[in-house]
């Protein structure tokens, strides 16, 4: 299966755009935000999707400015934000129904939003190139699909799905050499993503290899220091390993960075609670 990105959930992307407008209209000062989300894959029909996501940081008279967020159940303040320009707003606007499009079988409505995305939008947008690359080599364009890959590499030189289609393209194409150096690029770039790290530690961890879990997860929370799940599975980690020791420290840790009262009373009851039963639960 071929890969895309797209806005993490569009409808919130434009509930997000109706509130900046809003917003502005009464006088307040509201921007666009992209989110370091952990990396959210979902298959549909033969492409696996990246979803990523988009929210609104406004600032109130008188008070510290707000993120507000139309997932806001999945939200985390210890997940990077960072301001985008309106423009790179529409063109995640424009990728988003791109693909929509694009897995409806409407080719034509799809080129011509994923081109809106770049040219009214952000031609640094990297997705929208590789959604292009994407359509391009669905509808028998290897070429096309080839130069568009190259370009959101051009754009984002670490657009992992940008190098993982171009790997999936030269394989196809008998590249081997060319296929082999994206595919070692794909897995450097993954293996310094904090929460692919994460996600292998958690595997790790279910297959009792604690020692190999712990050293995924010293790599994150090096790379995301106030993220408490990562601090909560290295004490279950070492709880597993018999160190009872580490795993109070690591456990309080999370409790420490966990971002509402909420949340530290919940790891404040479960610590107690795991370090006598020995980590039998998640």
């Amino acid at each position: 299966a071929s890969e895309t990105f797209r806005a993490r959930r569009g409808n919130c992307l434009s509930f997000s755009s109706m509130f900046v407008a809003m917003a502005r209209n009464v006088g307040l000062r509201a921007r666009f935000q992209e989110v370091d989300f952990p990396p959210d894959w979902t298959l549909d029909r033969d492409t696996y999707v990246l979803n990523q996501h988009v929210n609104v940081r406004v600032d109130l008279r008188g008070a510290a400015p707000r993120a507000v967020d139309f997932n806001i159940g999945d939200l985390k303040a210890s997940y990077e934000m960072w301001e985008i320009p309106d423009t790179r707003a529409l063109a995640h606007y424009y990728n988003n129904i791109g693909v929509e499009r694009m897995q409806a079988g409407d080719t034509a409505s799809s080129l011509s939003c994923f081109r809106r995305a770049i040219a009214d939008g952000d031609r640094q947008f990297s997705p929208a190139w590789t959604n292009l690359g994407t359509l391009y080599l669905r509808n028998g364009h290897p070429a096309h699909a080839e130069a568009a890959y190259l370009q959101a590499l051009k754009a984002s030189d670490s657009d992992l799905v940008a190098m993982s289609n171009l790997a999936r393209l030269y394989e196809r194409l008998g590249d081997r050499e060319m296929a082999a150096e994206y595919q070692k690029r794909v897995i450097y770039h993954r293996n310094r993503n904090p929460y692919y790290r994460y996600e292998l530690a958690r595997r790790a961890y279910d297959a009792q290899q604690y020692d190999e879990a712990i050293g995924h997860l010293k790599f994150a929370t090096r790379k995301r220091p106030k993220d408490d799940e990562f601090y909560f599975l290295m004490g279950l980690s070492y709880l597993g390993k018999g160190d009872a020791q580490a795993a109070r420290r690591w456990l309080a840790r999370a409790e420490e960075v966990a971002a509402t009262d909420a949340l530290k009373r919940r790891y404040s009851s479960k610590i107690d609670t795991l370090l006598r039963d020995g980590g039998s639960q998640h």
